[in-house]
């Protein structure tokens, strides 16, 4: 097969699975069908059986098809990729120091489910925020059309696990989880500058700040020797 059209066949599968498996027309069948246990590892067999093709074949054909951009070289653009990338690693860690009520893993009844503190103030769903910002900064230095294919599901899943997170929980929680989509956002930062949110020096994750740039720093060590090139080129 075309290196090309396995990337994008891959990627489409990776995305159509996940989107159909949690899909509230599919899933509570699911559910019933094989049980509360049993779903979340039919769910992760399901998502490995299509991401790790889709990662043996992108590393085997990197950049593949056209070149769509080229902005390794625009200083301002790399210094961006650098800023997200920090940045989604501070997000990432921040997502499992903060109990989350929109989380997967979060109990089906909170009495604070509508409160959001530290990192929830930025994104209600800031693990989801850190792939996308993954996936972003890598399609900036990556123009092929392979790469941008390979590197957006990153923010499309995001965004798809994000709504559907949400519309679970809404039915889950009710009006609490109503009332924490009410003061906070998807979106990075929107809630804060709509004045929905404040933030204070309470909410500063500082073991995330401490420990996302230790790991921003190993990844920049590291990845000419995992992926060859740098953390922002070939």
């Amino acid at each position: 097969m075309d290196p090309l059209r396995a990337i994008v066949m891959w990627a489409l599968l990776f995305l159509g699975t996940h989107l159909l498996l949690s899909s509230r027309a599919v899933r509570p069948r699911l559910i019933a069908m094989l049980g509360e246990r049993a779903y979340p590892g039919v769910y992760s067999l399901v998502a490995f059986a299509t991401f790790i093709p889709l990662v043996v074949a992108f590393a085997h054909h990197k950049h593949s098809g056209m070149m769509l951009w080229d902005l390794r070289e625009v200083a301002p653009i790399r210094w961006l990729v650098w800023l997200l990338m920090l940045l989604a690693f501070i997000i990432f860690v921040a997502s499992f120091i903060t109990p989350n009520p929109g989380s997967m893993g979060a109990p089906g009844e909170s009495k604070n489910a509508g409160v959001a503190r530290g990192v929830l103030k930025i994104s209600r769903h800031p693990g989801f925020v850190a792939f996308s910002m993954f996936g972003l900064a890598h399609i900036l230095m990556n123009g092929f059309v392979g790469d941008v294919f390979f590197f957006g599901t990153f923010p499309a899943l995001s965004i798809i696990g994000g709504m559907h997170q949400d519309s679970r929980k809404e039915a889950q929680l009710g009006a609490s989880y109503k009332q924490l989509e009410n003061s906070t956002s998807f979106f990075p930062g929107l809630a804060l500058v709509q004045g929905r949110q404040h933030w204070t020096m309470a909410d500063m994750p500082w073991l995330a700040i401490a420990l996302g740039g230790a790991l921003t720093g190993l990844i920049v060590w590291l990845h000419p020797v995992i992926f060859g090139g740098n953390p922002t080129g070939r």
